[in-house]
């Protein structure tokens, strides 16, 4: 967790570009994580309705997201 720890600690900082390119970087590492969690539900039997209350959207967004992976 590092790396997340370290991009967040970025995030935060004064320089704006420094702030923004780690605000980038944690965006990309939560879509891996959420896919990795989606597909780890999926296998485990979890409905799509299922995941999406966790994730707080519809069950046609998650669908529409991850559907095809």
């Amino acid at each position: 967790m590092t790396e997340a720890t370290d991009l967040a600690e970025r995030a935060g900082d004064r320089d704006p570009r420094i702030g923004l390119r780690a605000v980038v970087a944690l965006r990309r590492l939560l879509e891996q994580l959420e896919a990795v969690q989606v597909r780890s539900a999926r296998h485990q039997g979890w409905s799509w309705q299922e995941i999406a209350a966790e994730l707080g959207v519809s069950r046609q967004a998650v669908h529409k997201k991850h559907g095809r992976r």
